[in-house]
């Protein structure tokens, strides 16, 4: 869908008023399409004090083919790489200025900016967890001071954790990531297949996909199927013609299925079973909004968002578990949570309820995850152009829109591209995590 304020701003007239007025002038991002080279030009890979991953980032950027020399001067940086792992005390955060501050000044359209570091709760000392945690708001501040449609991410890697940091970094630095900005995600130990086919990483894999007839779960389908996963699209019997549309589209198979049924999960599991022989991946992105003030709302529609938000998600997931061999090994969940349900919002308390429930869900489930081989995980969309919001006031969808670092709304794709990056086999040490796809929203944290 077209951004009409983000096209003007970016046309010769437009370019020109905004200048004038001291307008914002949102960017066009630079979005992931297949065969798209990770980086458009040189990278620069620093490191503040003795860092350990400096090596392993320069090598995976390096089978990407891309420059980590860090270029000529004359040349705008695609990304700055610091490795900070090697921070002893606060001390040493001058050298992470040093670095970043001219890096910066360098950066050209669509840039990255990733900083590496250890997690501050496993700091030996006072001084380490200080300086680490600075970290986080050295970068959500950066990532606000950015332009031109350039992120800011922070990725913490505890000491075991090395060998899951090459899919982590492909994806923050490649065009898949254009909405997730000024985030913080923790990895943790696991045995990472080798191999990956980065342009199709889910070869061969089965994914479910909930609430597929439209808008987002649509988008998750089609990047799913590109990415060669068989999808199966799974929406309520009423949504029957576009699910099948949707289905036929990505060359996937629809099932039809209202998911807050006693037996939806049990009844799930052995069709997967029977026609797929088990699956790799669940998407659950199936949800409704019924809002209104908290005084002002009836049991049937608290009732109803709890019904398909929530436990649903929880039903199914715990029937797939239970189902024997249905999961198979390294199986990717992946559940649709949202910024309302980090910062809440009005009229939305079942809404923002179910959502972080979703949060405390994939939290809880990650350790039991884990020792299956497996993973579970949450994206939370912020303000998401869709039909939908299509049919917003016009003042509510600009404010929405443009409450956010990168000053413009996101597209179903930026969600679909997140989750089909959790998807992936190379995703095993994101475990547990939150990632928001919301431009870093001044809403929440």
């Amino acid at each position: 869908m077209s951004d009409w304020y983000r096209d003007f701003a970016n046309s010769g007239l437009g370019t020109t008023i905004t200048r004038q007025l001291g307008l914002p002038r949102p960017a066009v991002l630079r979005r992931y399409e297949p065969g798209q080279p990770l980086l458009t030009g040189p990278g620069l890979v620093g490191a503040a004090g003795e860092g350990r991953l400096r090596d392993v980032v320069s090598g995976v950027l390096a089978a990407a083919g891309v420059r980590v020399d860090g270029g000529t001067d004359d040349e705008r940086l695609s990304a700055v790489v610091l490795d900070a792992t090697g921070l002893t005390g606060p001390a040493q955060l001058a050298a992470v200025h040093e670095l970043l501050a001219p890096a910066v000044r360098r950066l050209g359209p669509s840039a990255r900016v990733l900083v590496l570091a250890e997690p501050p709760a496993d700091a030996p000392t006072v001084a380490q967890a200080a300086a680490r945690q600075a970290l986080e708001g050295l970068v959500r501040s950066v990532a606000k001071e950015l332009r031109n449609g350039a992120t800011a991410n922070l990725v913490l890697v505890p000491s075991d954790a090395e060998a899951a940091l090459a899919s982590p970094l492909r994806f923050f630095l490649s065009g898949r990531s254009a909405y997730v900005d000024g985030q913080v995600l923790t990895l943790a130990a696991a045995e990472v297949p080798a191999g990956d086919d980065p342009d199709r990483p889910l070869v061969g894999k089965v994914a479910v996909v909930t609430g597929a007839a439209r808008g987002i779960g649509a988008a998750i389908a089609r990047v799913m199927a590109r990415d060669g996963a068989h999808v199966v699209a799974v929406d309520v019997p009423a949504a029957g013609e576009s699910l099948a549309q949707v289905a036929n589209a990505v060359g996937g198979t629809a099932v039809a299925l209202d998911l807050t049924a006693p037996d939806a999960g049990p009844r799930l599991a052995r069709q997967l079973q029977a026609r797929h022989g088990g699956l790799d991946v669940v998407v659950h992105n199936a949800g409704i909004t019924r809002d209104k003030l908290l005084v002002n709302m009836d049991a049937d529609r608290w009732n109803a968002v709890m019904a398909v938000n929530l436990q649903a998600q929880l039903d199914v997931t715990q029937a797939l578990l239970d189902a024997d061999g249905v999961l198979r090994p390294g199986a990717r969940v992946v559940s649709v949570s949202s910024q309302s349900g980090i910062a809440g919002n009005r009229g939305q308390t079942n809404y923002a309820a179910s959502k972080a429930g979703i949060i405390g869900m994939v939290r809880a489930w990650a350790p039991e995850f884990a020792a299956r081989g497996a993973t579970i995980n949450a994206v939370a969309p912020g303000f998401i152009v869709t039909e939908m919001t299509a049919t917003m006031p016009l003042g509510t969808r600009e404010v929405g829109s443009r409450i956010n670092s990168l000053q413009q709304g996101g597209l179903p794709v930026d969600v679909a591209e997140t989750i089909a990056w959790l998807a992936q086999p190379g995703s095993a040490g994101v475990n547990g995590q939150v990632v928001r796809v919301c431009g870093q929203s001044v809403l929440g944290a």
